[in-house]
């Protein structure tokens, strides 16, 4: 059976730690003034991948964030990938540099054609696609913006071009507390024929143990963020019960 990866998230804004509410910058929760101390935390409670938002740079348009984005590559032992901003040639070169293992590109996948490929050519497996989407339509700016492209149509193209993981939110369901869109991820990762890591509406241990029992079918893992912060979810508890399963 595949793998399954849960991805504790650490979204930074203004050098801190916070969580907004369907990506909303007026609802914002501040959980740690820092998210290097948080990282650690979740290295130790068995994270394997860490997932890190540049949320200033997400709404800038160019990463913000990239001194503490590199402490926290340097200092924790697992791997770490990061998205927001991301939408040039230079900026993924950097954040490789910094010693990111993944660079997630966003609204650039929809904006930047040219730019996506290019990447994908480049750097193909260090590359993740974010897809997400309001309604099956793909949203981009930080959420702020919803396209025409659907999300499936999006993500067939971009395979096509060399694209292996895909991370899929349902605006809807994030920071809801709701539990995830499985019958959408599925869709996608079927559609695209690529991994798909879900991303929103991870409330409970169950959401886990249902997105983990598709891991054979193409959903490789789950994003987790608030859940963790109000103690829904305990990262230990969580990490070895995907892995009993699996």
């Amino acid at each position: 059976m595949s793998s399954f990866i849960i991805y504790p998230a650490i979204d930074i804004r203004d050098g801190k730690c916070v969580r907004l509410i369907q990506g909303d910058y007026n609802q914002e929760t501040v959980y740690n003034d820092s998210p290097l101390h948080v990282a650690k935390s979740w290295e130790q409670q068995g994270g394997s991948f860490i997932h890190l938002v540049d949320l200033d740079g997400a709404k800038a348009g160019h990463p913000v964030n990239d001194v503490i984005i590199g402490a926290i590559a340097k200092e924790v032992n697992v791997p770490v990938q990061v998205g927001g901003g991301i939408r040039t040639l230079a900026d993924v070169k950097r954040l490789l540099e910094l010693g990111v293992s993944r660079l997630i590109i966003g609204t650039a996948a929809i904006e930047d054609r040219a730019f996506t490929e290019a990447v994908l050519g480049t750097y193909g497996d260090k590359v993740a696609i974010g897809i997400d989407a309001r309604n099956g339509y793909v949203a981009t700016r930080g959420w702020l913006d919803t396209s025409e492209v659907k999300a499936e149509e999006l993500a067939k193209e971009l395979a096509a071009k060399g694209a292996e993981t895909f991370i899929f939110t349902d605006i809807s369901r994030d920071g809801m507390m709701q539990g995830p869109n499985v019958e959408a991820i599925l869709s996608l990762a079927t559609s695209s024929g690529r991994t798909v890591i879900a991303s929103g509406g991870v409330t409970v241990l169950d959401d886990l143990v249902s997105l983990s029992s598709h891991a054979h079918e193409g959903i490789g893992g789950a994003i987790v963020g608030k859940a963790l912060y109000t103690g829904n979810i305990d990262l230990a508890e969580a990490v070895k019960t995907v892995r009993g399963q699996n």
